[in-house]
């Protein structure tokens, strides 16, 4: 009953992990390309954080530490209102 339980969780892992990953890949395109556009609406103070919060998350994210990225990036996001 124990394995079964073990193997259950470590499935759950292993097929939740790609989604996380792919969710900070394409949040992290997300930024990228509303950068890209233009960020007139933004202050001098929140472009810098905005660019510094998506280059912490590139790190988090090669770094395999996914669940941090995703929650970085998301500060990003926030600022740049998507």
């Amino acid at each position: 009953m124990v394995k079964i339980a073990v193997l259950s969780a470590l499935l759950a892992l292993v097929w939740a992990t790609p989604t996380v990953a792919s969710e900070c890949l394409t949040d992290m395109k997300e930024v990228d390309e509303a950068l890209a556009k233009g960020t007139k609406k933004l202050s001098a103070t929140n472009l810098q954080k905005v660019k510094k919060y998506r280059a912490d998350g590139e790190k988090l994210q090669k770094a395999g530490k996914e669940k941090q990225c995703v929650d970085t990036v998301e500060k990003a996001k926030v600022l740049l209102g998507i």
